[in-house]
């Protein structure tokens, strides 16, 4: 993703849309700490982020749906295999920079959002 960010020259973007499925994706679910690794076919049904520090740093939420409707998500983690496509439209940010600061009381590294 970064080397997409440099040959594009991004700063900041965000994911517009996405359509697409996977057949084998992990998440990490809401407050848990391990990963929950799929196998089979699922159809995104939601895909929103942020992209920051010249794509460096992302935070991805994910929503897949299974051949039955049942519908799970969490946030993307890398490595995942693509089905048939993911159509990715990413928002070019132009004179906003997104990066990521450490909140001293969650430790999280939170969004913080500058004008050029």
């Amino acid at each position: 993703m970064a080397q997409f960010f440099k040959t594009n020259q991004l700063q900041s973007a965000s994911i517009s849309t996405c359509v697409g499925s996977f057949r084998e994706l992990t998440i990490r679910p809401a407050n848990q700490q391990k990963f929950l690794h799929l196998k089979g076919h699922y159809e995104i049904v939601s895909l929103t982020g942020t992209f920051a520090d010249h794509g460096e740093n992302n935070h991805i939420h994910i929503s897949v749906s299974d051949s039955t409707g049942y519908t799970i998500g969490g946030h993307l983690v890398d490595g995942n295999i693509i089905y048939t496509t993911a159509e990715i439209v990413l928002l070019n940010n132009k004179g906003i920079n997104f990066t990521r600061v450490k909140d001293p009381e969650t430790t999280y590294y939170e969004l913080e959002v500058l004008k050029d």
